[in-house]
This record gives C-alpha cells, sequence and structure tokens, in this order.
C-alpha cells in the first residue's frame, strides 16, 4: 500500500524539487521628508563627485537681499575710534598736569640762562672790550666826584667866594646847557649811520642804540637833526620813525661826542646794536672823528610845577 510518503523522498519517481531563489536586494529606505516644508537648496548636502574627478566644493552661499552686508572698517578708522574720545583715568590726568608744570619750569630756565649765552660766547678780545668800557664808566663817575670834590674845596678857601661861586655857576650852566640841549657842543666821538633799504628797523630798536651810547659815555647826539635830550621819545610812523614828534627818514644818522674808544665797542660787543641791526637786513657804519659838531638845538621849556627847593 503506497503512501504520500513515498512520493516525497528522493530518487522517487515524484516531482523534483525546485532550486532555492536567491533572496532579492533590499532597497535602502529613503530618507524621511518634512511636510511642513519642502528643503532649501542651501541645506542640501554637496553632490557626489563622479569616480576619478575631484570633489567640487560646495557653491558659496548669496547673502540675502533684506540685510546688506556692513563694510569693513579700515585701519585708520579703527585707530580714530581707539583714539577719540579718549579714555583719561584720574591718575593719567594728574601725571599730565606734573608734566606741563616740569616742562614750564625748564622753558623758563633755559630761557633766563639765555640771558649770558652771549657773554658765554664771547671771545676773549671781546671780553676785555666789555671790561675796558666797564672800568670807563667807573673811571668816569670817579672823575666827576672828585670834580665835584674840588669846588667844594675852591668854594672853602677862596678869599672872594662870591667870584668863585658865579664863575662855576656860569660853568655850570653851560654843562647843563648841553644836556638840555640849549646849546650847541662839539668835541671827540663818532658817527653812526643806519641803512635800512627793506624798512625793518622800528623806533624800539633806534631806542636801543640811543640807550647803549648813554651807557657808553655819550654826552651829546642828535639824529637826523633832531637834538636827543633826557624827555625825548621814539614812535613808529609811515614810512619811518617820529623823535619827539618829528618824522625822520632812513638813513638814520647818529652825531654822537664823547670817547671814541668807548663808544664804538659798545655797539660792537656780541649780540648787540650792531648784529641785532644786521639781522634786520641793516648796514650799519660806524666812524671815529676828533670833532663832532652837534648844533641843533632844543627851546628852553620853563616847568610848570617843579621848583628849586634852596629858593
Amino acid at each position: 500500500m503506497s503512501t504520500n510518503d513515498d512520493a516525497e523522498e528522493p530518487g522517487g519517481t515524484g516531482r523534483p524539487p525546485e532550486p532555492p531563489k536567491s533572496p532579492e536586494p533590499q532597497k535602502s529606505p529613503e530618507p524621511p521628508q518634512s511636510a511642513q516644508s519642502p528643503q532649501s537648496p542651501l541645506s542640501q548636502p554637496p553632490r557626489s563627485s563622479e569616480p576619478g574627478q575631484p570633489p567640487q566644493a560646495p557653491e558659496p552661499s548669496e547673502p540675502s537681499a533684506e540685510a546688506p552686508a556692513q563694510p569693513e572698517e579700515t585701519g585708520r578708522q579703527r585707530l580714530a575710534a581707539g583714539l577719540w574720545p579718549p579714555r583719561v583715568s584720574r591718575a593719567q590726568l594728574i601725571v599730565a598736569l606734573l608734566l606741563f608744570v616740569l616742562g614750564l619750569g625748564l622753558a623758563i630756565q633755559v630761557r633766563s640762562n639765555s640771558d649770558s649765552s652771549a657773554l658765554r660766547g664771547a671771545r676773549q678780545e671781546d671780553l676785555v672790550r666789555i671790561l675796558d668800557e666797564l672800568d670807563g664808566r667807573t673811571k668816569r663817575l670817579e672823575d666827576e666826584k672828585q670834580r665835584l670834590e674840588d669846588q667844594r674845596k675852591e668854594l672853602e678857601s677862596s678869599s672872594d667866594q662870591a667870584e668863585e661861586a658865579r664863575r662855576q655857576t656860569v660853568e655850570k650852566e653851560r654843562q647843563l646847557g648841553i644836556l638840555a640841549g640849549t646849546v650847541a657842543a662839539q668835541g671827540p666821538g663818532i658817527t653812526l649811520k643806519i641803512t635800512d633799504p627793506t624798512g625793518q628797523v622800528q623806533s624800539d630798536q633806534l631806542l636801543d642804540t640811543l640807550q647803549e651810547l648813554r651807557a657808553a659815555g655819550a654826552e651829546a647826539i642828535q639824529i637826523n637833526g633832531v637834538r636827543i635830550v633826557a624827555s625825548s621819545y621814539f614812535s613808529d610812523e609811515d614810512g619811518g620813525v617820529a623823535i619827539d614828534g618829528k618824522k625822520i627818514t632812513q638813513p638814520y644818522e647818529f652825531k654822537v661826542i664823547g670817547k671814541p674808544q668807548d663808544l664804538e665797542p659798545a655797539l660792537n660787543i656780541p649780540g648787540g646794536v650792531v648784529q641785532t641791526l644786521e639781522k634786520e637786513q641793516a648796514t650799519v657804519a660806524v666812524t671815529r672823528s676828533a670833532k663832532i659838531v652837534v648844533d641843533a638845538l632844543r627851546a628852553a621849556k620853563q616847568p610848570d610845577y617843579a621848583r628849586s627847593s634852596s629858593s
């Protein structure tokens, strides 16, 4: 009796078994896409390059039209932003104030020391000349003192004191007349001529020249026909200088009575009148003479308030 088991046995007369099928390759699941919004082209992964080609760099993203890019600051702008507004602390202000005071003190010290710089740089011959000038001034003062003492002794010892007093009074009047400019004078001295083609010489420089001559022992001075007295003054005018209100023009000529050996060196000392005027492009000529005539006169002025204390 046959059964179904006989037909299934191998080698039997039944249908041969089918060969096993190869399993189908499973497909990789696709990544789920967002259901709310499609992916932006900017967020897509870079495309895979083909075999044999280098990978392509991702395309740069374009800036949004709504937010424009800010321009980059230059180095000068960054430096200016760092310097202004200044950030100064209290300590820095105190240090700056101390430095300012120190600098001001040094400037004042240098300026005070510069007054004697001309003498420090002077030659030995110039220093000797200056010392001789000082000695000459001292000698003149001593001579004046001795002369006054001699007059006093003559008045005390003279038998005719009235006649001697009258003679001395006349001599004193003559001397005072020369100083006051009411009488003419003559004697040795110098002629100083200042030519100013550029018009740079002003009244203050002429006044400095006059003071230097007086300090050197000048006894009578006239400038361009104007007699110089104790009350003379200088002022600037258009195209020239005025002395006591009278305008004079260049060349300025000084006629000076005094000791030439003292007057000329006083003008030529280092940093003195001649060098100062030459810096203003002026030409200075000094000439010694055995006879200088000062004949410009001033009218005697009666004082309004001053009176002799002996009367």
